[in-house]
Order: C-alpha cells, then structure tokens, then sequence
C-alpha cells in the first residue's frame, strides 16, 4: 500500500489522489487464538470505578506482555489514572462490554463501529503507512495453482471473525457482486478468531484461502517472513477506514477527550514512540465521522439493510 503522506495530529483530509462448520477445524481456530481472551465475566459499571478500562481484540496486533504493560504505563501516566488493558477473543464480546459501558473505550473493527455507532463515540483511527485506511485480502498457499477469486470455488476458506470487516464481509461483498454467497461459492468456511491465525490456517494448508487484513499480513511479513512466504494474495480490496479507537457513550466526555490526546501525542513521547514502532504504526489521527461509511454502505448491501 502506497505511503500516502505524514501523521496529521489535527483531523485528517485525504489527498486528492489518495487513492462452521467442520469440528476440528473450529478446535484448531480456538487453539490459535493469538489474543485467547477469557470469558465474559461482568466488570463494574464505569461510575463504580476510578480506573481506566480499555479494551482489545484480536485486531491487536501483539500479545507481547512488555508491549500490554508499556502501553498501560503510557496511557496511565498520560490519562493520570491506573488504565487496564481489557483482552477478549472475539469483536462481539469486547463490543457488549463497550456498548453496556462495562469498559470506557476499546480498538475494535470498523464493522462493529458503524452496527453500534449511536452507543459509541469515535475516538481516533490509527495511522498506517501514512493513512487511517487498510485493505481486505483474499490469500492463498503460495505453492497453490489459484490465479483469481473464482478458481477457490468448492474449496475451504478461513475468516477471521463473524464481526470482522476485512477478515469477513468484505469477501462476501465481492462474493455478493458476482450473485454469490458464501455457502454456495465454498465448500466449507471456519473462523480462526484472529488475523494471524487465517494466515497460519492457509500456511499450513488447513484452509486453501482465507480473508485477512493487509495490515497484519504485512506486518507479519517483517516479523515471520518463513510464515508468510507460504502465503500470497490473490485480491486486494479498495482502500477503507482502519479499525478505530472507539468509547462508550457512558464514558466521562472529559476522560474521552483526554484519552484521544494520549493517543494522537504518542509520536512525541518515548514510550509512545516505542509502542508505535511494535505495532509498525505511525500513529494516530483525528477523523470525521463518515470516514467508515464505506463499511456501512457494505454491510447495507450484503445484508439488505435500510
């Protein structure tokens, strides 16, 4: 994906040109679970509590605990307040406990945004390569002989959640385009619960495709270039806003505010500036609120939705 300019710490504006089935193979996503939460045990409400609670999906990228404990440090010191960080397995747990105000504000999928939207409040978009936009792939087995989309019919494809964006609805979307459905076109389809889990999925042949965003992929390209050589994309979908920072409604309005500063001043801080360079960002960026009407206008058409 092309470098499409600097962080903006203000609002961003785009350039001009700026461009289940199957038993064991269920088990083996589960096992896999970079980011393996633990069950949805009910927290305290906001107003009960002085600390922060920020929550995380398996669109973190690292479960590296150095990495969990810098940045609880940074957004403590930043915030003034004791901040935990909130792990769980799947977008749609994270989502209940932001939605119920059980946590004050989390990183989830920019689809689980625009489906809850009037419970949340758009905090800030991470900055990748320049912009807040990633891209949804369709990849494959390097040693396969699949040149397109269509040579996968009748095969296994991994999906990374049922609430993902790029790791889901994006590929049923094309599929949709072409008077597919997902069913029909493949043979069968699991969820790996976790970007980096597809692509192992795919590396290792348990699936002969799978749907996964380019952030990861490219990422672990640097970090497991063995693993990812096994794997090579086969479409790459258009340009769509990245996985927001998103907090309750039930949020101190002040708390919310401070926590977007925190966020947007990570490159001028040391520690910010390590924990960005982990997660290969470049920071993060104020955005408007339509930036994820694409993926709404998606969700519309694949789900018939007014």
């Amino acid at each position: 994906m092309s470098t499409n300019g600097q962080v903006a710490k203000a609002a961003y504006r785009p350039r001009p040109d700026s461009s289940q089935q199957g038993i064991d193979r269920r088990a083996f996503g589960l096992g896999l679970a970079g980011l393996a939460g633990t069950a949805l045990f009910p927290l305290p409400a906001i107003a009960a509590r002085s600390e922060v609670r920020f929550g995380l999906t398996p669109v973190f990228l690292d479960s590296d605990i150095r990495l969990i404990a810098d940045l609880e440090a940074y957004l403590g010191a930043r915030l003034a307040r004791p901040v935990t960080l909130v792990k769980r397995r799947t977008y749609m747990e994270i989502t209940a406990l932001l939605v119920a105000g059980q946590i004050d504000a989390a990183w989830i999928c920019g689809l689980p945004f625009i489906r809850h939207r009037d419970a949340l409040r758009l905090v800030a978009a991470p900055v990748y390569r320049g912009a807040p936009h990633y891209r949804s792939l369709i990849i494959t087995r390097s040693d396969t002989g699949f040149e397109e989309v269509e040579d996968l019919r009748g095969t296994i494809h991994a999906f990374s959640d049922p609430q993902s964006n790029s790791g889901k609805l994006v590929t049923q979307a094309f599929l949709a385009e072409k008077g597919e459905t997902v069913s029909d076109f493949f043979a069968d389809t699991f969820y790996a619960y976790g970007h980096r889990n597809v692509i192992r999925a795919v590396a290792s042949g348990l699936a002969q495709s799978g749907s996964v965003e380019n952030y990861v992929w490219e990422v672990m390209r640097d970090i497991e270039p063995d693993l990812i050589a096994r794997t090579r994309v086969l479409r790459r979908s258009e340009a769509m806003g990245f996985p927001p920072v998103a907090a309750s409604l039930q949020a101190d309005p002040a708390l919310v505010d401070a926590l977007r500063e925190a966020l947007l001043a990570m490159p001028e801080d040391d520690r910010g500036q390590h924990i960005l360079k982990t997660l290969r960002l470049d920071g993060f960026a104020r955005v408007p609120s339509d930036h994820y009407d694409q993926i709404a206008g998606t969700w519309r058409m694949v789900h018939g939705a007014g």
